[in-house]
């Protein structure tokens, strides 16, 4: 047994609205620069739908995450090594701009510019490639909201594995919102595709990085990735990706994502699991038994020979404690109602999601039934205008058991706390019905609607087991070339704006707009960070923020890579 500490995310789809707030902070911190004008490290699809970048669900077609062969070995889907290399200077199974979306502007100058005339002056859409006119015919959320319509039901790739009759009760169906993330697996495709090995897994908390100054840009990656979170920015030659804001959670801070979602749907905590288990947990023959393969992966943090062994291993006492703690594993492993995204890409994914419940209620009212009535939500679940089928493909590899259990025991949690906030007698059956405990219940009940910051992410304060040694370890190491003296009290997060080169737009912003703001920089609990500071005038200089870094808005434009040459300096010794 080989123990491993992996930052793991949870997204409760009860609770998406699809305001796209992650998707625009996230943007504003991590490709607001050029040659990403069309990336979107994280967004929110409607489904049913065609997703981002269009139809990426179809590995028939893009040929993304791994298969088993004849003698039941894992291989990646793109071919063997040998057709890789064949494919490698012209690659059929790589998404274009257009499959993502062509990005574009608005000739907003002649808005500013225009002289007084009797019609109104129009701002063309500008293509952010070429410069030149282009016609807008689809975006990275352009289907938002339309996930019912009959257009979109017939181009979801998920739809096309089901029945007829289901794909009628679509066209009466409702919607839900899907956030998505790379998902930092614990079998990656990417970068066992990767022809240069620039893509790694950081061994202190299992986030995915490409190595920018090893890149070729060969872009096997791009197409070896099931989900289609690695891009290619064509003004640099190099891939990027996520970094599940690396900087941010060295020092104890979630993702941008997590920290300005409106609903307070994310949950961020330490998994432990046996890294010799994931091959063999990635290999089962059945699609059916690679969501319980996976649970098989995940260690008891409790268990004192899982403690033991992790000491053994290096890891910390805080990431131990980080692990106990973790809101993630409660709800993967003790309640077991998140899942992961599409484990039939058999990459062993990392960011896991709760399936939703919330229209059953008013649907059930609707009728003239009382819609939180235990019975009531137990019969309706498979009754569900949208069908557990569809939550099984995306979720259970098609597998409907788990994802109804997850239902029910959402369901089971709603009926009997509302007989406890009534001040009724709570009908103690329920718990039993769902193998849970009532004490379990309520435990469930305030992670998932009243959880308190500090228990929706449990992060420990450095990804080392150095963790209390950060400044010191980020004191003289060389930078871009050369030499950097670290000031006092200056942070990983503070080298790793001077390694960067950040500016508090990224070096996006025209120059009059310099001091915008820096979300990579926010802590999320005040005003420090997130307002540029002001000169004598009153004026913003942009050239400090909260956490004393002096960000120099002249600099040039950098790549946020979270390069494998500086990583032990930025982030302390691996374990």
């Amino acid at each position: 047994m080989r123990i491993m500490a992996q930052l793991a995310m949870v997204m409760n789809l009860d609770k998406c609205i699809g305001c796209h707030t992650c998707s625009v902070t996230c943007k504003q911190a991590w490709t607001n620069r050029g040659g990403t004008e069309y990336v979107w490290f994280n967004n929110v699809e409607t489904r049913p739908g065609q997703g981002y970048p269009r139809g990426y669900q179809d590995q028939e077609r893009w040929k993304g995450g791994w298969s088993l062969d004849r003698r039941g070995k894992l291989t990646l889907k793109s071919g063997s090594r040998i057709k890789r290399l064949l494919n490698i200077f012209a690659n059929p199974d790589l998404p274009t701009v257009s499959d993502y979306y062509d990005p574009w502007s608005y000739d907003y100058d002649t808005l500013l510019s225009a002289p007084a005339m009797d019609t109104t002056p129009v701002a063309r859409p500008k293509s952010l490639i070429t410069g030149e006119d282009t016609a807008v015919t689809w975006g990275a959320n352009w289907d938002d909201d339309l996930g019912s319509g009959p257009d979109q039901v017939g181009r979801d790739p998920l739809l096309a594995r089901l029945s007829e009759q289901v794909r009628l009760e679509f066209e009466q169906t409702f919607m839900f919102y899907l956030p998505r993330i790379c998902e930092h697996c614990l079998n990656p495709s990417c970068a066992a595709s990767c022809p240069s090995g620039a893509i790694y897994k950081r061994t202190e908390d299992g986030i995915v990085l490409v190595d920018q100054d090893r890149c070729r840009g060969w872009r096997q990656c791009v197409s070896a990735c099931p989900y289609k979170k690695v891009y290619f920015n064509h003004k640099t030659g190099k891939a990027e990706k996520c970094t599940f804001c690396y900087p941010r959670v060295e020092v104890g801070i979630p993702t941008v994502c997590s920290e300005t979602c409106v609903g307070r749907l994310r949950y961020i905590g330490v998994m432990l699991y046996d890294a010799d288990a994931v091959l063999a947990a990635a290999s089962v023959t059945e699609p059916h038994e690679l969501y319980p393969s996976h649970l098989g992966v995940f260690l008891n943090p409790h268990d004192p020979r899982v403690i033991v062994e992790a000491e053994r291993a290096g890891i910390s006492p805080e990431w131990i404690a980080a692990a106990q703690d973790s809101p993630v594993y409660k709800l993967i492993v003790d309640y077991q109602i998140a899942l992961p995204l599409h484990p039939e890409y058999r990459t062993m994914p990392m960011v896991w999601y709760v399936p939703p419940l919330s229209p059953v209620v008013d649907v059930l009212s609707g009728t003239g039934h009382d819609g939180e009535h235990a019975d009531n939500l137990f019969g309706a679940i498979d009754a569900l205008r949208i069908p557990v089928e569809y939550l099984a493909e995306l979720f259970t590899a098609g597998d409907t058991g788990p994802v109804r259990a997850a239902l029910q025991r959402l369901a089971a949690m709603r009926s009997f706390m509302r007989s406890i906030n009534l001040g009724q007698e709570p009908d103690m059956t329920i718990p039993d019905s769902v193998r849970l405990k009532p004490e379990e219940i309520e435990a469930m009940y305030r992670l998932l609607a009243i959880a308190k910051y500090e228990h929706r992410y449990v992060i420990p304060s450095g990804a080392t087991s150095r963790a209390h040694e950060l400044d010191s370890l980020a004191t003289g190491c060389s930078l871009d070339g050369g030499a950097y003296e670290q000031e006092p009290g200056m942070t990983a997060l503070d080298v790793m704006a001077e390694k960067f080169h950040l500016t508090d737009a990224n070096g996006a912003a025209p120059e009059q707009k310099s001091g915008r703001v820096n979300l990579l920089n926010w802590d999320g609990r005040s005003t420090d960070g997130l307002l540029p500071a002001r000169d004598g005038n009153g004026q913003g200089n942009g050239h400090g923020n909260g956490n004393g870094v002096h960000l120099d808005s002249s600099s040039e434009p950098a790549i946020l890579d979270g390069s494998a040459t500086d990583a032990p300096e930025i982030t302390g010794a691996r374990r």
